[in-house]
């Protein structure tokens, strides 16, 4: 380390590395580096999780763990980068919320859309159509239509309840291990709707195994369901909790001082 000193401060030491053309750069966050992480998210999402439930015959227990793990590695991985939104619904709420650019929106659509179709192609080629038709396809089964569609929104309320709860609020504890929380409500919600809906919560993860698996009944299910869950909670979590209509007081309340901060005035 060499010191230096700063010519406009008189005596102050300036330390800089002795080598600092082999310091490691901050990462530049752009659209095509974000893009790029939200393609791999969603990519392992769907080659993990839909390879698990043609491996194992579906069964519930592989499956689960499967998209859970997915989803929480991937989100520690490249939440930092992206967000790890991994899912179009996701991001819808986060638009909506205006945590997100339109530009940028579009870009994750585009981003998670191939990731999943190239993933569930993937699976094609190393097993054949049929598998991922029966296997990697989530399908709704021993349920109607509609009620097919509730659950969806259902669960993906949940899922995108705790995106905002551990990923978004700063307030939140889990904050840090955010993807923890998140890959367990999606193994939650998959022990719970695997086998009547196949709990995707994601646009993404239905439409590459149908495109690939080439079937298409229900589709509609897991665009509307997810996009209303996703919506629904995004604003509920956003407006009752991260937009308060007053400020915040000075004191605690045991103090019985309930004024605005110095600056801040009464919401009207």
């Amino acid at each position: 380390m060499t010191p230096f000193t700063d010519g406009d401060v008189p005596g102050s030491a300036i330390v800089t590395p002795s080598d600092a053309a082999r310091s490691v750069p901050p990462v530049d966050e752009d659209v095509l580096r974000r893009g790029v992480a939200e393609y791999v998210g969603t990519f392992t999402l769907i080659f993990i999780g839909g390879g698990a439930g043609i491996i194992s015959g579906q069964d519930i227990v592989a499956v689960a763990l499967a998209n859970g793990l997915a989803i929480g590695i991937m989100v520690t991985n490249v939440g930092h980068i992206s967000g790890g939104h991994f899912n179009p619904s996701i991001t819808l709420g986060f638009l909506a919320t205006r945590r997100i650019t339109p530009m940028l929106a579009v870009a994750y659509w585009v981003s998670q859309l191939l990731g999943a179709i190239s993933a569930a192609f993937l699976l094609r080629f190393l097993f054949n159509e049929a598998s991922v038709r029966f296997g990697a396809t989530p399908a709704v089964g021993g349920i109607s239509d509609g009620r097919a569609f509730v659950l969806e929104a259902i669960l993906t309320m949940f899922l995108v309840w705790a995106v905002w709860a551990t990923a978004v609020d700063e307030r939140g504890a889990f904050k840090s291990i955010a993807g923890l929380a998140i890959g367990l409500t999606i193994t939650m919600d998959v022990f719970v709707g695997g086998r009547v809906t196949g709990a995707a919560m994601n646009p993404a993860r239905a439409l590459g195994p149908e495109l690939a698996g080439n079937t298409w009944h229900g589709w509609w299910i897991y665009w509307v369901g997810p996009i209303a869950g996703a919506l629904f909670a995004s604003l509920l979590y956003e407006y009752l909790y991260l937009r308060p209509n007053r400020p915040s007081v000075v004191g605690t309340p045991e103090s019985g001082v309930d004024e605005p901060r110095p600056g801040e005035t009464a919401a009207s």
